[in-house]
């Protein structure tokens, strides 16, 4: 049998939200443990400049950041694990969590456990991952301006990338493997203009059938007609991957309220805003948020839930103490 151990607050994942709750808890004197998870420092860690991080004037590397973070939380006397999660009982109080290395029981619990971006799963995508291959506009179309990339993919995800690219880049290429895209037509809309009138170049019914490069990073992408089979080859700088993000919930199936899979927080203006369905649960960052998915909002998602659950540690004692 694997050891127990009861810790009041366990944070689950290192990434933004993670460890600026671990910083606000230990702050509060919660003695808050981290739990890091499969890939300690969180989607950050594949990002290799972040130019948007507010105070570092200069842009700061990904992973740089991240265990800035971290030596942050444990500044404040955070005790950080290395360890997986694969299975939780949230159904009763204290809540238990099964690990790789061990189990452990809490009275609190914040998931920031993030979400991960769907890739093909093309080798040559790999190889140039962080090197021309991205699934961020957001963070990384700035490196682009004024040159030519690819967006990949049809959904929201894909057209809103494609419409922030087309404020930087010379052109956006959009290969999509169906005939028409399956966005919001406000969306759809917005990018049909920008094919007909701006620089947006619509390839349907193609897929991406390999990334293209060299030693200095990507150089073009070899897409393929999906009825014909013929491949043709486009030269261009950035590729965007944009086929959707999966949040990292499967453990909490069935016990947490969700929408697609990204846990459902109350919100509102009364406080309490990172509660999920089950109380003492809170959940921040990219795990409950589908729609900013930014470093900066997440470790602000962070911030609210260790208040939150500060509050409801805070509410558990008895009287008088």
């Amino acid at each position: 049998m694997k050891p127990v151990r009861h810790i009041p607050l366990i944070i689950l994942g290192s990434g933004p939200a993670g460890y600026t709750a671990a910083v606000y808890a230990a702050r509060a004197n919660l003695s808050p443990v981290v739990i890091t998870g499969i890939q300690p420092g969180g989607q950050l860690t594949t990002t290799t400049e972040v130019d948007n991080w507010p105070g570092d004037v200069e842009g700061v590397q990904g992973p740089e950041l991240m265990e800035r973070m971290q030596k942050h939380a444990e500044r404040f006397n955070t005790e950080v694990i290395f360890d997986h999660i694969g299975s939780t009982d949230l159904s009763k109080r204290p809540f238990t969590l099964h690990g790789d290395a061990g189990s452990y029981t809490c009275d609190a619990l914040i998931i920031a456990t993030g979400a991960s971006a769907k890739y093909l799963g093309l080798p040559s995508e790999e190889a140039f991952m962080g090197k021309g291959v991205s699934a961020c506009a957001t963070c990384d179309g700035f490196f682009y301006r004024n040159q030519k990339v690819a967006v990949i993919g049809g959904g929201n995800t894909a057209v809103e990338e494609a419409l922030y690219l087309a404020n930087i880049a010379a052109e956006v290429i959009v290969v999509h493997r169906r005939d028409e895209f399956r966005s919001e037509k406000i969306l759809r809309d917005r990018l049909l203009e920008k094919a007909k009138n701006g620089n947006v170049t619509l390839v349907l019914n193609h897929t991406l059938e390999e990334v293209l490069g060299d030693n200095s990073g990507v150089t073009g992408i070899r897409v393929r007609d999906v009825q014909s089979g013929q491949t043709q080859d486009i030269p261009l700088m950035g590729v965007f991957i944009a086929i959707g993000h999966t949040p990292n919930t499967d453990i909490f199936k069935g016990q947490l309220e969700m929408e697609n899979g990204y846990l459902q927080i109350r919100t509102g203006t009364r406080g309490n805003a990172t509660a999920t369905s089950i109380e003492g649960v809170f959940a921040a960052g990219d795990v409950a948020d589908h729609i900013y998915r930014q470093a900066i909002t997440s470790a602000g998602f962070g911030c609210m839930a260790a208040l939150d659950a500060e509050r409801f540690l805070d509410a558990q004692k008895p009287k008088g103490h």
